[in-house]
């Protein structure tokens, strides 16, 4: 079995350790410029279209990450019929729930506003939200979702979801598609965005969007950044509509220093950090699916392009 492999930005050296212990009998090499070589499978984190146009040996592409608009973005390049499948978890899902949590609790116990306190040497008790109040809504009810609902759910917060296509999930009350998004704004407190990014979600938190929301609301985005028009949203905060934001997530990554962002005291922002791929993790389903596929069975995670996710 051969294997080819590249991610941008990462050592080579910690994952192709994880991958040959979990497959001994692979063949796994970096992919450089002008490989043209045979390989049953490729490993990837957003790679050059070069890496994968024109190949028809390959029996499927393996993204080294939950997200795919990344490589999604290479169109054409991606060869035909051959089926993309993403990391389900891989230990992303604790991760997330965990920075979500945070986030909303920091923002419902008022601990960003005793900061500024402390920094004035104020003592000064301030009177607590009212939990009943405080309505978490979750925007995309996948895998992540989901694991953020479930970190959730023993705080007692009062808890929404919205999604393309209707769902069920106990103790949340569930929206869907168009038509259901604005009901779902307008009841919401603290939105917590963890959609993939595809056509129709880019730019979906426009001006029009987000004053939907509760007056005084809150924030958190872990998804992508191009999901907020970033000057729709600083001016709502600016304005008094939006309280603040955590955001993990920027359309240009790093943050350019000149960004409005980091002089908003509201804004409290993260390098991309609230999930990060556990390798052992990934590595270790990766080789569970090769193995199925080597079986001709079917597998989970596998994309659907024609929606982006």
């Amino acid at each position: 079995m051969n294997i080819i492999y590249y991610a941008a930005g990462a050592n080579p050296e910690v994952w192709l350790n994880a991958f040959h212990r979990y497959l001994p009998e692979a063949t796994i090499r970096i992919w450089e410029e002008g490989d043209n070589a045979p390989a049953d499978y490729a490993l990837v984190w957003k790679p050059p279209a070069a890496m994968l146009r024109g190949r028809t040996d390959l029996k499927a592409i393996f993204n080294l990450g939950a997200g795919v608009d990344a490589i999604l973005q290479l169109g054409d390049a991606l060869p035909q019929g051959v089926p993309l499948i993403r990391v389900d978890d891989a230990g992303m899902g604790v991760q997330m729930a965990e920075y979500v949590s945070h986030a909303v609790l920091r923002h419902f116990r008022r601990f960003d506003e005793y900061d500024v306190l402390q920094a004035d040497k104020q003592w000064r008790p301030l009177p607590p939200h009212r939990k009943e109040d405080f309505s978490v809504g979750i925007l995309g009810l996948g895998v992540l979702g989901n694991c953020i609902i479930d970190g959730l759910r023993s705080f007692g917060f009062p808890l929404l979801g919205w999604s393309r296509s209707a769902k069920q999930i106990g103790g949340v009350q569930c929206f869907h598609g168009d038509d259901g998004l604005d009901a779902f704004l307008s009841q919401t407190k603290v939105l917590v965005l963890i959609l993939p990014l595809t056509t129709e979600t880019e730019n979906l938190m426009d001006k029009a969007k987000l004053a939907k929301l509760k007056q005084g609301a809150y924030i958190v985005n872990v998804a992508r950044g191009a999901h907020i028009v970033e000057e729709d949203l600083l001016a709502l905060i600016r304005q008094g509509h939006i309280a603040g934001a955590t955001l993990d997530v920027f359309r240009e990554e790093p943050l350019p220093l000149t960004h409005p962002f980091w002089s908003e005291k509201r804004i409290h922002i993260t390098p991309h950090i609230s999930a990060l791929t556990v390798r052992e993790e990934s590595a270790k389903q990766i080789a569970y699916k090769i193995a199925a596929l080597q079986r001709s069975e079917s597998v989970i995670g596998v994309v659907d392009q024609s929606k982006g996710y």
